[in-house]
């Protein structure tokens, strides 16, 4: 029976740097997530503040646009259904 060796060169790992690295990692995501916190609470905060100072809540003032935007819809239907003249010459 004949055996059958390998030509003597294995696939190896250091498994305390393989850990290391893994550690550094997380420690890393764990950082960035407190970051990502942080500025996020900032922001909502700071938004809070800029929304209470307002005169005009964000509410009133999009329902005051859509009136506009409704009332402009139906000037230029109206316009464009009656045929307004617009006093170019052609």
């Amino acid at each position: 029976m004949a055996s059958t060796q390998s030509s003597g060169t294995t696939f190896q790992l250091r498994s305390g740097s393989l850990i290391l690295g893994a550690a550094l990692i997380g420690a890393a995501w764990v950082l960035g997530l407190i970051g990502l916190t942080i500025c996020s609470s900032t922001v909502i905060a700071a938004t809070r503040k800029w929304v209470k100072q307002m005169d005009t809540p964000p509410s009133e003032l999009a329902r005051l646009k859509w009136e506009q935007a409704k009332a402009a819809t139906a000037a230029g239907t109206s316009a464009w259904q009656d045929g307004v003249t617009t006093g170019h010459r052609s």
